[in-house]
């Protein structure tokens, strides 16, 4: 007959944070008894880093420094060698959460190409104004052809907590093309390599539209948007990668024009 194995964790949402104690039971059951050479536990971090498939090949040394960065390594020896008797057997186990060596734990986020497998930062406000007009814009190959528009608006924060909204306004002064729409883009942009260089993938993670059809000029649109919980993360910096996020302000005019001004963001948990 076989042995089923089972792992069970005490904290119901397995949120944890560094210098807390990882503790939980493992569970074996059997209908007959079960001669074994002993159990073991070990509990693994790890950062994982792939390259993005136009990455691959353009940087040779990249193939090394997205190896897996271990950030957390113990083993603990729970039962020495002998025989669990029949019916379910449980065994307690404690882990002290530390990093390993000078590692940092990370919080645990799945993006495409970084995964953090196990930081509390200072929040300071940074609200940006800003202004929109033909001339502000960047990487424009044909600028007299733009209609001429002039867009104000302010952002509360750029420094953001990841748990409370991006929140700010944005008023279209002037337009000579009607407006379609404005929305709100949210993309994280995620960096692996090494000293040889770097790999660089920018994805959108979210969009929504604050507006529809032609504003009214002078009329104050609000922004607000939550930040998604399953595709987000405290802005990280290391050495072997980044992750970081920007927020564009998309406005679309008639006929076919496409205005977009980056912000970028920085994400906290606090």
């Amino acid at each position: 007959m076989g042995t089923a194995l089972d792992i069970k964790i005490k904290r119901a949402n397995k949120v944890y944070h560094a210098g807390e104690v990882l503790s939980g039971v493992v569970v074996i059951s059997s209908k007959d008894s079960v001669q074994h050479q002993g159990v073991s536990l070990t509990m693994e971090g790890t950062v994982n880093l792939q390259l993005s498939a136009k990455s691959v090949g353009v940087f040779e040394a990249f193939y090394n420094s997205v190896k897996p960065i271990q950030i957390i390594n113990s083993t603990i020896e729970m039962v020495k060698p002998g025989k669990f008797p029949s019916g379910k057997t449980e065994i307690p186990f404690e882990f002290p959460l530390h990093a390993k060596g000078n590692k940092v734990l990370y919080e645990t986020y799945h993006g495409v190409f970084v995964n953090i497998q196990p930081q509390k930062g200072k929040f300071t406000p940074s609200p940006v104004d800003f202004t929109i007009t033909p001339e502000t814009l960047q990487n424009v190959k044909e600028r007299a052809l733009l209609p001429k528009f002039l867009l104000r608006g302010h952002l509360n924060s750029t420094n953001c907590v990841i748990t409370q909204p991006l929140t700010g306004e944005l008023v279209v002064e002037s337009s000579e093309a009607a407006i379609r729409s404005v929305e709100l883009q949210l993309v994280r942009v995620e960096t692996c390599g090494c000293a040889e260089g770097y790999a660089r993938d920018a994805t959108e993670i979210q969009n929504i539209q604050i507006a529809d059809g032609d504003v009214c000029r002078g009329l104050s649109v609000p922004i607000y948007m939550v930040f998604p919980r399953l595709f987000t993360c405290p802005t990280l910096e290391t050495t072997n990668f980044k992750v970081e996020f920007e927020v564009n302000i998309v406005v679309l005019l008639h006929p076919d024009h496409l205005i977009t001004e980056n912000f970028p963001l920085k994400l906290c948990r606090i």
